[in-house]
């Protein structure tokens, strides 16, 4: 593996490996990696010759109150975790990525201001210009992305469609913990009650399939039952529970085939999102 830190090193590298007609697959991360990410790279490592992975904790993401300078960072242990998987560990510095009179950013709008956009003002707009910026660095063929995120992961699909990026967009199951909780790299600021607490989440998801396979189609009534049962829980603050199309991120009144299910609660003072596909079994 190797560790680069300058754009134009990693783009000369992959230029002289794509002239014999090589795949290259990437995956851009935030670092604090976990075995949600590494199962990113290892579908990317299957499917392509070369896998490109990015660690930059990207500033235009955060809001002014949020955890930019908390956000967990330990490169040492990345590394040792990305050894072996991938070809190429790319970590851009700060001031190479947003130069002094930097000005320009990527916005997709009809996306961006929903569900997690309603509360992290700018947040999307932050994500699409740093993922736009990377894939101009790397110009992969191929690029994976986890479900947990499912807001991002449709806002990065139109991104691509609307700019015309030579990219297709893989995006993979979520990876969750034996109770179910999906991993994330802020769940190390749970507290041991709060992270017993945070499986919430799962439940209420569970809760929803089942209440789907069980011939329920009113969103309006899932949707109030998982509010109170999310309620239950002392450290548990909704932010917003909503069924979705899974493509237009607008609501649905009822399920029709299929349907996204979003979730954003505080547990404590920590922010997590999950999600689940809500679809109707056809009988045989």
């Amino acid at each position: 593996m190797k560790i680069v830190q300058k754009s134009s090193l990693l783009r000369n590298d992959l230029s002289a490996f794509r002239r014999k007609g090589g795949l290259v697959g990437f995956v851009p991360t935030m670092g604090a990696l976990h075995e949600g990410h590494l199962s990113l790279v290892r579908r990317a490592k299957v499917e392509n010759d070369r896998v490109v992975v990015s660690i930059f904790v990207n500033p235009l993401q955060f809001g002014p109150k949020e955890d930019l300078k908390k956000y967990p960072r330990d490169l040492k242990k990345d590394a040792k975790l990305l050894s072996g998987l991938c070809d190429f560990l790319f970590i851009p510095q700060k001031d190479r990525m947003y130069p002094a009179d930097f000005c320009s950013n990527v916005e997709v709008k009809a996306l961006s201001d929903i569900h997690c956009g309603l509360s992290r003002k700018g947040h999307f707009a932050g994500v699409a210009t740093i993922v736009a910026k990377l894939f101009n660095i790397v110009s992969p063929d191929n690029a994976y992305f986890g479900q947990k995120d499912a807001q991002q992961a449709v806002i990065i699909k139109k991104m691509v469609d609307d700019l015309n990026f030579p990219i297709k967009v893989h995006v993979l199951p979520t990876v969750r913990e034996s109770d179910g909780l999906a991993m994330s790299s802020r769940n190390i600021y749970l507290s041991d009650k709060e992270r017993r607490e945070a499986v919430v989440l799962y439940q209420a998801l569970k809760s929803a399939e089942r209440m789907v396979a069980g011939k329920e189609r009113d969103t309006e009534k899932i949707r109030m039952v998982l509010v109170d049962f999310i309620k239950r829980v002392p450290s548990a603050r909704i932010d917003y529970v909503d069924v979705v199309d899974a493509k237009s991120l607008l609501p649905v009144k009822t399920i029709n085939g299929t349907a996204l299910l979003l979730l954003a609660v505080y547990i404590g003072k920590t922010r997590l999102i999950d999600n689940t596909i809500l679809k109707i079994r056809q009988s045989a």
